[in-house]
């Protein structure tokens, strides 16, 4: 019973909002009414400059219309797969050409040289190749994460310890043994920062990509509304994009930093910021 008590005690006691929280609600407050003033002060066409509740009234509008949760989800999904498949090829090559000379000396500069060139390039022939929508952007957003996770996996390999693989194979592993026991989890760090670092550029060229190559997605919804002097949609499209962004870091990103490079110490935790 008095178990009981002192937790129901803890529970009174423990705020339902940290001070993080807080602030952070009081940030926004702070940017929503720095923006009110400025639109009272400029007093601008709508068009060109919306107040707050022109933008508030433009989300509920294409929330109700069923656009906006379409054009998320059209989105997410473009960015999901495309993350996944560079992730996927990326650490495949890396390991490939980490772990063979053959390999490294052939494909050595051809990655470099297409590593020069950006993935906006590769849109417009895309197009011709294949046309709109989204194999189009898939491959220019897995082109992103390709290399970061390409050169990371090689840095990984080429940084483990040949002790550890002469004394597995000392011990009579097999060539797979090896890779699976010692080179990629010691080489996994590595991996990690490139996914992290992919995994970022991809959200922003997704956006990019959508404004050329898509029919939906919180890029095409700025475009549009761009092209269409419908300022208030491309201001929605701008804070969506900010909210995907908050929840990718929130819900894979730093997860996956937290069970990986956080657990084996090589960064600090940064608490719940």
């Amino acid at each position: 019973m008095t178990n009981a008590t002192n937790d129901l005690s803890k529970m009174r006691r423990r705020p339902m909002i940290s001070t993080a929280q807080w602030r952070g609600v009081l940030g926004v407050a702070s940017v929503l009414f720095a923006w009110q003033v400025s639109v009272w002060v400029i007093d601008l066409p709508a068009y060109f400059y919306p107040a707050p509740r022109d933008v508030f009234a433009a989300f509920i509008d294409l929330t109700q219309k069923g656009i906006l949760p379409e054009y998320v989800a059209d989105s997410a999904v473009r960015y999901s797969v495309s993350v996944a498949t560079g992730l996927g090829l990326g650490l495949a090559f890396g390991l490939l050409i980490g772990l063979s000379r053959f390999w490294s000396r052939l494909l050595g500069p051809i990655i470099n040289f297409f590593y020069a060139i950006v993935e906006v390039a590769w849109i417009p022939l895309l197009v011709i190749w294949i046309g709109y929508g989204f194999n189009t952007i898939v491959i220019a957003i897995a082109y992103v994460v390709f290399f970061p996770v390409l050169y990371n996996t090689l840095t990984g390999v080429q940084t483990v310890q040949h002790v550890l693989i002469n004394a597995m194979q000392t011990l009579g592993a097999t060539r797979w043994q090896v890779l699976v026991t010692v080179i990629i989890p010691s080489a996994l760090p590595n991996i990690i920062t490139g996914f992290r670092v992919g995994a970022g550029f991809a959200f922003r060229g997704l956006i990019f990509a959508e404004m050329i190559a898509a029919g939906s997605g919180i890029g095409f919804l700025i475009f549009d509304g761009a092209t269409t002097r419908q300022t208030d949609r491309v201001v929605v499209g701008m804070i969506m994009m900010g909210v995907m962004w908050l929840l990718i870091d929130r819900l894979l990103l730093r997860p996956v930093e937290q069970a990986t490079i956080v657990r084996w110490g090589l960064v600090r935790n940064q608490g719940g910021n």
